[in-house]
């Protein structure tokens, strides 16, 4: 769920790559496939009632799969990370995810990470949808887009889904509507539908080895403006937010009943952070057409273990669309 130190478990299960009974190998594409330019990318802030988001924005090559001759752009990929998070540490992902599917790609630190404004109060208990309501509004005033397709990591995957549901309209959609808004499609990559005691017994692991190293603190503060006091608040943003008695029942039906845009459920065999049966629901719950894609040997952080093949499998779910 963040850029934890890999427990022993994790380290383990990022060594295997044996895919396991009945499931097929993904098609990948040759390397010819890929050698076009490279992505350019762009820097800019998005301003909200709460503060400043820093926004990193990749644009692809001249000759990428997407490009159009007509100079009509595909929409956009919107990136949400996860509880630990920023746009330094989606690393190779979003120039992989651009040139694979040749669409701009998006991703932003939210408020109180990475390069955007400090958030120094307690995580509010509505942090999830808030996204959808402030921070999405922002991004699409700021970057001038409108239509999109959202890919949120772990936590990040179900504010994808609230901006599936609420489109990043400044407001909540109403039950059975499921607009969305302006999105496309919804990828959920190592997210969670529900709480799971494997997700809290991950989560008091993490804390305990944040505990005993403080340079695991001082690496995370790396990407949180090199600051401790608010690696710390990151942090505990997570532990204290997840770990709270008052969030066991905490569960995406609700919303992903309103997500009526196609669903693609991307989960590893070896998540530390949440079953098989996470993805499962998300498409289970789904209002419209879901489907799951397991990866073999995968922990918590595919777009790091394997970013080519996790570009790809997007890349094939977008294709068909505008």
């Amino acid at each position: 769920m963040g850029d934890a130190p890999a427990s022993p478990k994790a380290a383990q299960s990022r060594g295997m790559s044996a895919p396991s009974p009945g499931t097929p190998a993904p098609a990948l594409l040759s390397p010819t496939a890929l050698s076009h330019d490279p992505p350019t990318t762009h820097d800019a802030w998005a301003g909200t009632p709460h503060g400043r988001l820093f926004t990193r924005r990749w644009t692809p090559g001249p000759a990428a799969p997407g490009a159009s001759p007509s100079g009509t752009a595909p929409l956009p990929v919107v990136l949400f990370h996860d509880s630990l998070g920023c746009v330094e540490l989606w690393r190779d992902f979003p120039a992989a995810l651009c040139a694979a599917t040749g669409r701009d790609v998006i991703a932003y630190d939210r408020l109180g990470f990475g390069r955007s404004d400090a958030r120094t109060a307690p995580m509010p208990p509505d942090f999830i949808g808030e996204e959808a309501l402030t921070s999405l509004p922002a991004l699409r005033a700021q970057l001038g887009f409108d239509r999109f397709a959202a890919l949120g990591h772990s936590v990040g995957g179900a504010m994808a889904a609230h901006c599936a549901a609420d489109g990043g309209t400044g407001r909540a959609t109403p039950t059975g509507s499921g607009s969305g808004g302006g999105c496309e499609a919804l990828v959920t990559v190592a997210a969670q539908a529900c709480v799971e005691e494997r997700t809290l017994e991950g989560i008091r692991a993490a804390r305990d080895q944040f505990d005993r190293s403080p340079e695991a603190l001082q690496r995370l503060a790396r990407y949180h403006g090199g600051d401790e006091a608010r690696a710390r608040w990151v942090l505990g943003a997570w532990v204290d937010t997840w770990l709270h008695p008052d969030f066991a029942q905490w569960s995406q039906a609700g919303v992903l009943a309103r997500v009526q845009c196609p669903v693609l459920a991307l989960h590893g065999d070896q998540d530390e952070y949440g079953s098989t049966e996470q993805p499962a629901r998300i498409a289970r719950w789904a209002a419209g057409p879901a489907r799951v894609e397991i990866l073999p040997g995968a922990a918590h952080v595919p777009h790091r273990e394997r970013p080519q093949d996790l570009a790809q499998r997007v890349a094939r779910f977008l294709a068909d669309l505008p």
